[in-house]
């Protein structure tokens, strides 16, 4: 285990004198994994860092950083925060009219982009903000912006070279000082600007991954949005514990990547591990043989699912010959090397953990939020149980306000949103504890168990309160649904929004003869609507009665980051549903008076 930190240059300061020729890999214009040793690491900080200074940049500043996942991004970071300023990180997805309310309500002078793009688009609301300089990471520089490499180009040939003075700045912030502005994503009201201090975050890696062990010979590919900060703690882990930070800049070659780089650690959302679920199950049905090879190797793991998730290996020769066949090709698609997968950022769902553990891995769940920097509990090897959220971390205190609502204190917790006195106000009782928005529980054994946002559970007219996200995990076991939303707040009953999985939902229609113009059309179909109808009554199934979804629309939409439906770490926008649904919604329920209730 590493000396603990007090700051986030803590950290910066042990990648620095690692001498590791291979801390960082990126992959250039022709696919190759470029190395970057942590000597080039500190040489380029210490540039950006200087060319800050030089603008005016000080302590307590604000810069902005809008980037996919990228070496730059991490060398922005550690140079933002070498001179005590905080950098303000902003999804790139995001449009310019909403990162120009970040970057003004921020206050930031200076941002760096990664692309032409993205340079366009601030450029294009520059006027509403008051930026200074912009930075772009690529080249060339359009007029107006400034290279980064430019920047940096004199620096990469210093070697172990040190200098003092701006090692001393470094070394001069404390663990009270600001480091970070990160903007939540506005699941049901205006994005807020979470302020983490150097201490916060600190003191969250000092406690997070005390019961992981990792060093050198490990390996992440960072590909959740930096953004995040569950992506952004991942990281700095690693970089505390020596390992190796690969970026990959798109989702869509991660799964090359992990072929090619065959990482020890993989940590994703629980819709990452849907959709491999989803794709392991989908190029199964295009065979008969396959589906009945893959739903026998299923059967056989389900009997050694708590062997798996202690972290052993059963020694049934069934399990063994399902390993050959199966199981071992799912561990390959992650580059056969993995040894420790986690799911946060959102409720995994017991089903989805329960089906990784029939095919052989243990996918451990985490659970935390922006406001705690971010782990406030987490199941590890040691200490683990399926469908909880693991135990407390070392360095937090919890409890139940009555209502249900877990209330948090501890070092990691953040001081307040940034400008928001009314919501500080409301987020934090007159103890200190923080409301964290949760309704969860503990079991007998102390493992913490989380059953939704308070926001979003759905009371019926008849006062039955109905948490929607267990109900949306179940719908998504189907290789036929991509996401799904519970509606039915002060109605008689409950109901679901469905948005298909189309590659899936197309490929049952040409292999049953159902025919169909448009999308629209496809999902009004009758045999399509009877198909959805056996999803939803399997769930049901599993349901207490006020549970039951009475009825449902399967809608003709892929609902994405992009057009709108989800945050950048895949969770429901519900406010912004709703109102799109509008019109559906009130059909699901105009004959409600004298429609059958719970």
């Amino acid at each position: 285990m590493n000396p603990p930190i007090s700051t986030i240059n803590d950290l910066f300061c042990r990648v620095a004198s690692a001498a590791n020729p291979r801390a960082v890999l990126w992959q250039d214009e022709f696919g190759q994994w470029q190395p970057i040793s942590s000597d080039q690491i500190y040489q380029r900080v210490r540039a950006l860092a200087q060319a800050f200074l030089s603008w005016g940049a000080q302590k307590g500043d604000r810069i902005a950083l809008i980037a996919e996942n990228r070496w730059e991004w991490v060398v922005t970071d550690f140079a933002a925060l070498a001179i005590g300023a905080a950098d303000v990180p902003i999804y790139p997805t995001l449009t310019g009219e909403q990162i120009a309310e970040l970057i003004a309500d921020a206050g930031c002078r200076i941002a760096v982009v990664s692309t032409r793009q993205q340079y366009d688009k601030l450029n294009s609301v520059r006027a509403r903000t008051s930026l200074e300089r912009i930075v772009i990471m690529d080249a060339p520089a359009p007029e107006g912006a400034i290279s980064f490499g430019t920047l940096i180009d004199d620096y990469d040939n210093r070697g172990a070279e040190r200098d003092p003075v701006f090692d001393a700045l470094v070394r001069s912030v404390e663990p009270k000082d600001l480091a970070t502005l990160i903007y939540t994503s506005g699941t049901t009201g205006e994005p807020k600007g979470v302020a983490l201090t150097h201490g916060n975050i600190a003191a969250n890696q000092n406690y997070a991954p005390q019961e992981f062990s990792f060093n050198s010979t490990d390996a992440c590919i960072s590909f959740l949005p930096l953004s995040h900060v569950t992506a952004r703690a991942l990281d700095y882990v690693m970089y505390n514990s020596g390992a190796q930070v690969v970026y990959c800049s798109q989702f869509d070659k991660l799964p090359q990547a992990m072929k090619e780089i065959k990482p020890t650690v993989i940590v994703g959302v629980p819709r990452v591990f849907e959709k491999i679920r989803q794709a392991v199950e989908s190029r199964s049905a295009l065979s008969p043989v396959k589906k009945r090879l893959l739903a026998w190797a299923i059967r056989t793991g389900s009997n050694f699912i708590d062997t798996v998730y202690d972290g052993r290996k059963p020694s049934s020769t069934r399990w063994g010959l399902a390993n050959k066949l199966v199981y071992s090709k799912v561990s390959e698609a992650f580059g056969g090397r993995v040894k420790v997968f986690v799911s946060g950022g959102a409720p995994l769902g017991i089903d989805t953990a329960r089906w990784f553990a029939s095919v052989g891995i243990a996918l451990w769940e985490g659970y935390g939020l922006t406001e705690t920097s971010p782990v406030i509990s987490l199941n590890t090897p040691r200490h683990h149980r399926m469908g909880a959220a693991g135990m407390p971390i070392g360095n937090v205190e919890l409890k139940f306000a009555e209502d249900g609502e877990l209330l948090v204190r501890g070092p990691s917790v953040f001081p307040g949103y940034w400008n928001k006195q009314d919501a500080n106000a409301e987020c934090f009782d007159a103890a200190g504890w923080f409301r964290t928005g949760d309704i969860g529980h503990f079991d007998a054994d102390g493992f913490l168990y989380i059953t939704d946002r308070k926001k979003e559970l759905l009371k019926t007219s008849g006062g039955k309160m109905v948490a929607p996200q267990p109900i949306e995990n179940k719908l998504k076991n189907s290789i036929l649904v991509a996401q799904a939303a519970l509606v039915g707040d002060k109605h008689k009953f409950i109901s679901a929004l469905i948005s298909p999985n189309f590659v899936a939902l197309e490929d049952w229609a040409r292999q049953h003869g159902v025919e169909a113009g448009s999308r629209a059309d496809l999902v009004a179909h009758s045999r399509v609507v009877a198909l959805y109808g056996e999803i939803v009554r399997e769930v049901n199934g599993s349901l207490a009665n006020f549970e039951t979804l009475k009825r449902f629309r399967v809608v003709a939409d892929e609902w994405t980051q992009e057009s709108g439906e989800l945050t950048p770490s895949m969770k429901l926008k519900r406010r912004v549903l709703t109102q799109k649904y509008a019109a559906a919604i009130a059909e699901l329920y105009e004959d409600e008076a004298t429609a059958r209730g719970e």
